[in-house]
């Protein structure tokens, strides 16, 4: 997929402060007379189909982004693929209450290991619940799309208490809904993908593969990329695997700190995740695995991947029997290869696919501390660019042919 760049909205970018991004209520966000709270409309409303996280199961993200479900369509079928698990595992329910804690039960379902379905569903239903009992605190940040008498919001933070809304309003028995949810409303020009990001590491946590998402989208903002307003696929995201922080360095404290305070290396090792397949990617989404067990995966073939995700999940491996797998992967691969490969150039290939990691700067320190002298370090570098540049047009030709 390609994108055409489009010119960054300055108005967005420089509004992205210390103020803004640190600690704090956002007090000038709140202050803006161009920021009101209505009660609005579930109809109105609509989540962003670029956000980072994924609130309904992969295939239910995209058939409800593309308008081959409603809301209450997609609820059901999650409703309904958390009850084929539930009741494999022997909890079978028929009302969503059920999935609540028995607070008279003094064995709760603490040893149960619960689907990603049921527990996304669970999760969802307790916060409908709190809403119900004591009323809707939070509002949801939502930004006006509305064109002439058409009135349409897109939500900026809050999905998941949309959702819960849906729940409470169709699924929660006995409870007498009107249909409407609080929402702070922004205009268009006030969106902000800073503050998005903010709340979405304020909350409850993002899994490893919503980060990247979420480092790709604040990479791919303030490098002046056209962000749709209609669902992608990961190529989307992927894009970001080209960019950095160095190229925008202005903003590397804004967008480290709306990424919940990560370190450049931590945000370097979760936009790599990006390298995985697809079925990768939703496999460690679903089941929420960390960043440390991915990192190892990046490293195989993109067909290695789906398979050692089934590996991890179905065995439960730790981070370092995962490691140990892909080192072991990685040198049958390598042994499979053509023995005639110099060792140098399979090492160099191996280091070109984890260069993510380092910077130029990191390269001629450690080209100083081994040759001493700047004048052998360049030369170095000169040999080992024409060797690349020789390896570029190497390729290009056999990809012509």
């Amino acid at each position: 997929m390609t994108r055409k760049k489009r010119e960054i909205n300055t108005s967005l970018l420089d509004s992205v402060t210390a103020d803004m991004l640190g600690g704090g209520d956002n007090l000038d966000f709140f202050h803006d007379d161009s920021v009101r709270v209505e009660r609005i409309l579930l109809e109105l409303v609509r989540p962003d189909p670029i956000q980072p996280r994924r609130v309904l199961p992969e295939q239910l993200h995209y058939k409800f982004h593309n308008n081959q479900l409603t809301p209450t369509q997609s609820l059901r079928e999650l409703v309904q693929m958390a009850q084929v698990s539930a009741r494999q595992q022997g909890r079978p329910f028929s009302n969503v209450l059920e999935l609540l804690p028995d607070p008279e039960s003094e064995t709760e379902n603490n040893d149960h290991k619960f689907s990603p379905e049921e527990d996304t569903l669970r999760d969802l239903v307790h916060l409908a619940v709190t809403i119900r009992d004591d009323g809707q605190v939070n509002p949801l940040t939502v930004v006006d799309m509305s064109q002439g008498v058409v009135r349409q919001y897109r939500i900026e933070t809050g999905e998941r208490r949309y959702w819960a809304a849906w729940i409470l309003r169709d699924f929660i028995p006995g409870y007498d809904s009107n249909g409407m949810i609080d929402c702070i409303v922004v205009p268009a020009e006030g969106s902000s993908v800073f503050r998005q990001a903010k709340e979405n590491t304020a909350r409850k946590g993002l899994t490893a593969i919503a980060m990247a998402r979420q480092a790709a989208l604040l990479l791919l903002t303030v490098h002046g990329y056209e962000i749709p307003n209609h669902v992608v696929n990961n190529d989307f995201y992927r894009q970001a695997l080209d960019l950095d922080l160095r190229g925008k360095r202005e903003y590397t404290a804004s967008i480290l700190s709306a990424m919940g305070g990560l370190s450049k290396s931590q945000f370097r090792r979760y936009k790599a995740l990006l390298q995985l397949s697809d079925d990768a990617l939703e496999i460690a989404d679903r089941t929420n695995l960390d960043e440390g067990k991915l990192r190892y995966v990046t490293q195989l073939s993109v067909e290695e991947h789906h398979e050692m995700l089934l590996h991890i999940t179905e065995l439960g491996l730790t981070v370092k029997q995962i490691k140990e797998m892909c080192e072991q992967e990685q040198s049958k691969s390598e042994l499979n290869e053509d023995h005639l490969i110099p060792k140098q150039a399979l090492q160099l290939a191996r280091l070109m696919r984890t260069s993510n990691d380092a910077t130029a700067s990191d390269l001629i320190d450690a080209l100083l501390q081994k040759d001493k002298q700047p004048e052998i370090a360049l030369a170095r570098i000169r040999g080992l660019k024409q060797l690349i540049e020789d390896a570029e047009l190497h390729l290009l030709s056999g990809m012509k042919t």
